[in-house]
């Protein structure tokens, strides 16, 4: 009834569109749970608290997440999150153990609401939250960005938004970082290769045809090799590829 009332005054140019989309938005989101939208827990990018200092960096620099959960032995063991802003107290204080910076993590059931869940994060003032099963096994991992999407609909990131004239570039461990809307051409021309050589279909973007040889939209952490080259996801989101790490 209410989605039909909104509809009628967007007709009307009593609303606009994106106003009608948010309030949408907002009805969803009364009927979904954290189990909806979570990150599953075996794809969710976390930190080693034994890690080596260069490592450390050089995954949080590649990945670029601003949050990090930190486990120790075991995934299932988290002692707290990592902020990546955090990480610049490293610099002053060479000899600072990573320990001294975690916060504490936030841990929320499966059958969270989002309405509830929204709550909690103003509340607590975090922004990441570990979903739990009902064993208390860690389940996933659901963000603030991620409810609020799905109100107002995909936010841009420091990962969407683009601050080059290329979609390639180069990662500290001499791998590369692709976008997913990538053109072949400019890959082809990049690396010397022709990707689409022995193919009958074409392709603009190497996230087209990444998903058409995987055969579904593919997921963080899956990986393919085509021409000599090996793709693998590396940030997924809105149900394509936004980043790929290529190693030759």
């Amino acid at each position: 009834m209410l989605l039909e009332v909104m509809s009628e005054a967007e007709k009307n140019s009593l609303i606009g569109p994106e106003s009608r989309l948010m309030m949408e938005g907002v009805l969803r989101i009364s009927e979904m749970r954290a189990l909806d939208i979570m990150v599953a827990g075996p794809r969710i990018d976390m930190i080693d608290i034994e890690m080596e200092r260069d490592e450390l960096f050089h995954q949080v620099i590649d990945i670029g997440h601003s949050r990090y959960p930190v486990f120790e032995e075991n995934r299932e063991n988290i002692i707290g999150v990592l902020h990546s802003k955090d990480l610049l107290k490293l610099q002053r204080a060479p000899d600072f153990h990573i320990k001294g910076l975690l916060r504490n993590a936030l841990y929320v059931p499966e059958s969270k609401s989002l309405v509830d869940l929204l709550r909690e994060f103003k509340k607590s003032r975090n922004h990441l939250a570990l979903v739990v099963d009902e064993f208390g096994k860690i389940a996933g991992l659901v963000t603030l960005e991620d409810v609020l999407e799905e109100i107002v609909g995909e936010i841009e990131d420091e990962f969407d938004t683009e601050t080059s004239s290329t979609d390639i570039y180069t990662l500290a461990d001499k791998s590369y970082r692709i976008a997913g809307n990538c053109s072949i051409e400019e890959l082809n021309k990049a690396f010397e290769t022709n990707l689409l050589q022995d193919m009958e279909e074409e392709f603009d973007t190497i996230g087209g045809l990444i998903a058409h040889e995987i055969g579904h939209v593919p997921q963080k952490g899956e990986s393919i090799t085509i021409a000599g080259l090996r793709f693998e996801v590396m940030h997924a989101k809105g149900g394509s590829v936004k980043w790929f790490r290529l190693r030759l």
